[in-house]
């Protein structure tokens, strides 16, 4: 049996703070791997444009190649259609019955996910690492909500201990496409492939 890590996103592009977060659930809760899940069509994204998967996995891979523990996974980019994680965490419970899955989200996610597809279906088939990051809308605070979901959906929900993610990828690609400086945003081989690929000069989708 194996203890997995998800990161699911559109990861466009991926960046520093969503390694910090992998690096953490794999250290803090003794994961054997992470998985780094681009999604296909992303259900919150429809008629925004989203870089091509092919390129989104390539900086993926390329980020992940020398991290202990943390894998690309393409096996949503591989499916057609819109990507759910509820029908996602099913197909890989169907695949890998005696593996252990452990969803990796930022708080703000965690706020929101019973506005998710079947959300008690993603409660009932993998645990939650919970990171914390800034959440205006919020009507609880961040214990009141794990409670919350632990008594009504029997959630298991962990909190990784590490400091808040204060980048985003639109902003990344907001930066690219006005000429600044992404260096201390991006692993250094993304940045290659951003500049040789010139992805991110058009306007940015919304993030």
């Amino acid at each position: 049996m194996a203890r997995i890590g998800i990161m699911g996103g559109t990861f466009d592009p991926i960046h520093n703070g969503h390694l910090m977060l992998g690096r953490q659930a794999y250290r803090e809760y003794h994961l054997d791997q992470v998985w780094y899940m681009p999604s296909g069509q992303p259900p919150h994204k429809k008629g925004n444009h989203v870089t091509a998967a092919a390129d989104r996995c390539a900086m993926v891979s390329l980020a992940v190649e020398k991290e202990p523990g943390l894998f690309l996974s393409e096996f949503e980019t591989s499916r057609e259609g819109t990507t759910y994680t509820a029908i996602t965490l099913s197909l890989l419970r169907e695949e890998r019955p005696r593996d252990e899955f452990y969803f990796i989200i930022g708080a703000d996610s965690l706020y929101e996910i019973e506005g998710w597809y079947h959300p008690e279906r993603i409660m009932a088939m993998a645990g939650l690492l919970a990171a914390p990051r800034e959440y205006g809308k919020a009507v609880r605070t961040l214990d009141e909500q794990i409670e919350h979901l632990r008594l009504t959906y029997n959630a298991r929900i962990g909190r990784l201990h590490c400091g808040e993610v204060d980048i985003s990828s639109h902003e990344v690609r907001q930066a690219v496409k006005e000429g600044r400086d992404v260096g201390d945003l991006v692993p250094p081989a993304v940045l290659c492939y951003i500049r040789g690929h010139h992805l991110y000069q058009e306007e940015p989708a919304d993030e």
